[in-house]
């Protein structure tokens, strides 16, 4: 009986924090979506139009470029902080030389404020005064417009993303690799398997909880990336690099639209917890 009264108090005193988080959650997302089927105007209460919002998105064709835009910027920028991620997790989880220095090292990109990486990267991809062209030239290769060009723009953009996080997903990768049994590859070492064997039969499927752990928190952070494109591009040029993130901000904040703007981020909310909910069961999958 005494437990049972233990466990009854502590749910007790838990309660008001439980309650408060709940809140700090559930309110923000329920108001977006209260507004998303709303009609909203500056100075005016939300009238209530149902699914009126939802409607403009089926039809609205700059909605339709800002997801594929998002959706690729998502593969792009996922797939290569994958792989290489993964190539440095292990290149770093077998040197032992300085590899307290290497983590410090690697840990600066992610700790770095998005102003921080919006203006590095305005400065170094610069057109006319920009080190990155200056290093093309010195090479004898033609100069990039980079974030200028409508073609190269959410490449470079995915680029700048990679920069700053394969490193997050190094340290992740090389502390799932560090804790996998050595047995395992001292035995397919003595059974003669080559590298690339021991990679693709062994380490990868090994690893893969780890890798899907990585892409399941580097998706969120994905999908809702927002600060360095807008501080670097804004959307552009025109709405190459619109993703529905900088859409939801443009209807929102420059056109007053917060009912459609909250439309398009309760849509963008779903497909990130659809990618996470998709991910997890991909997780449970593999795992061993």
């Amino acid at each position: 009986m005494s437990s049972i009264y233990q466990s009854s108090g502590f749910y007790w005193m838990a309660a008001p924090a439980t309650i408060f988080a709940v809140g700090m959650i559930g309110f923000p997302i329920g108001y977006a979506v209260w507004l998303s089927l709303s009609t909203v105007s500056p100075g005016a209460d939300p009238v209530f139009s149902g699914l009126d919002n939802y409607r403009r998105l089926i039809l609205d064709p700059e909605f339709w470029n800002a997801l594929k835009l998002t959706l690729a910027l998502y593969a792009m920028s996922l797939s290569m902080q994958l792989v290489l991620g993964t190539w440095l997790g292990l290149l770093l989880s077998r040197s032992n030389a300085a590899r307290g220095l290497v983590r410090t090292i690697l840990v600066s990109p992610f700790m770095l404020p998005p102003v921080v990486v919006g203006m590095m990267a305005i400065v170094i991809l610069d057109p006319s005064f920009g080190i990155a062209n200056w290093l093309l030239a010195e090479l004898g290769l033609p100069p990039g417009l980079w974030l200028s060009d409508p073609k190269t723009v959410l490449v470079t953009v995915a680029v700048l993303d990679t920069w700053q996080w394969t490193p997050f997903v190094a340290l992740i990768v090389m502390g799932g690799y560090l804790s996998l049994p050595g047995e395992v590859f001292e035995a397919v070492e003595l059974d003669g398997a080559t590298w690339w064997q021991r990679f693709r039969f062994v380490t990868l499927p090994m690893l893969a909880p780890t890798l899907v752990t990585a892409a399941v928190l580097r998706s969120v952070d994905i999908l809702r990336f927002f600060d360095v494109i807008y501080l670097t591009t804004q959307g552009g040029p025109g709405n190459a690099s619109t993703t529905l993130n900088i859409l939801a901000y443009r209807r929102g904040f420059e056109f007053f639209d917060f009912g459609y703007a909250s439309a398009i981020m309760v849509t963008l909310s779903t497909l990130v917890f659809g990618s996470v909910l998709v991910l997890a069961k991909l997780r449970r999958a593999v795992s061993w």
